[in-house]
């Protein structure tokens, strides 16, 4: 019978303190950021399944679809004993990649790693029950500060990195985070990355600001969070929501742009901030890849990229890659 574990390296008095840190850091620099971690409270995360169903997102479904049609030959390669999944939130498209290896017989431990304790104890309960078989083992901690606390391998080893969640890191810390899941893996893994490809910008542009209106409540969604977690006084409706692409950087930016001239308090770090029409609070940055610049990045982690799997619409990819 499976065994469900939860470790808690990032408790909510420690979130706490990790969100001053980043608000203090974010609205006092320039240009002004917020975190898009934030953005995903409960409301924040239903707002994002919401987007996932939109007819202008594409990504969610065309991975979905990729994946189904991939996980038998990634576990056919790679034959893993244990998987080990970064940013896994409910693991709902996992469960074609377990089932194919519970088809091949190898797999005998699941270990999520998530901030949310709420989403992976849900995950895990729901797993053991749908794989009697399967041991998971849920890391709750944070992509900067706790990777180092996986356990080691017991067996060989694939990670999982999807969602194009590669595409929310910038450049600097996006190249620590890779050599340090070269070092999860060990020689003799895999890793399985999920990346948006470069493509039409109208498309992009869609997918960002779709007609609902539902992105920029989500893109909102982060001064609600701010508000409530720091006594602070943002007036989110008072920010429009604005997103492009920035072709020279290959990313869609996300801002939050003030109307008028904002002036909030922040209770919790006694601190006041203005925000101006002729700036923005940047939110997010959401990198686009093709198949050169993800084996580059990849390469410079010490991976080696071993195969490479398109959706029929070249929208999305994911990219098998194995220690060098």
């Amino acid at each position: 019978m499976g065994r469900l574990r939860i470790d808690l390296l990032l408790d909510e008095s420690e979130r706490s303190r990790l969100l001053a840190d980043d608000v203090r850091r974010g609205l006092t620099a320039t240009p002004k950021t917020l975190p898009p971690k934030y953005f995903y409270d409960a409301a924040g995360s239903d707002l994002f399944e919401r987007i996932t169903e939109l007819p202008e997102y594409y990504l969610t479904r065309a991975e979905a679809g990729l994946l189904e049609s991939t996980a038998a030959s990634v576990m056919s390669i790679i034959r893993p004993a244990e998987i080990v999944e970064l940013g896994a939130g409910s693991a709902t498209k996992t469960r074609l990649l377990l089932d194919a290896a519970q088809a091949a017989g190898s797999l005998a431990r699941y270990l999520p790693f998530d901030v949310s304790p709420d989403a992976l104890r849900a995950a895990g309960a729901a797993l053991i029950e749908h794989y009697p078989s399967l041991d998971v083992h849920g890391i709750v901690g944070d992509f900067e500060r706790h990777l180092a606390h996986i356990p080691p391998p017991d067996g060989r080893r694939l990670a999982l990195l999807l969602g194009s969640t590669i595409g929310n890191l910038d450049p600097a810390f996006r190249s620590v985070f890779l050599s340090q899941v070269r070092g999860l893996v060990a020689d003799g893994g895999g890793f399985l990355l999920g990346v948006d490809l470069v493509k039409d910008v109208a498309a992009l542009h869609a997918a960002y600001n779709d007609a609902q209106g539902v992105t920029a409540a989500f893109n909102r969604n982060v001064l609600h969070v701010v508000n409530r977690e720091l006594a602070a006084d943002f007036q989110p409706q008072a920010f429009q929501h604005y997103a492009f692409y920035n072709p020279a950087a290959s990313r869609i930016e996300m801002h939050l742009l003030p109307r008028e001239v904002q002036r909030v308090r922040i209770e919790a770090l006694s601190l006041s901030v203005e925000v101006r029409p002729d700036e923005s609070i940047w939110t997010e940055s959401s990198y686009k890849f093709t198949q050169q610049s993800t084996a580059a990045m990849l390469n410079e982690a010490g991976f080696g990229l071993a195969e490479w799997y398109t959706d029929a619409g070249r929208q999305v990819a994911l990219a098998l890659a194995v220690p060098r």
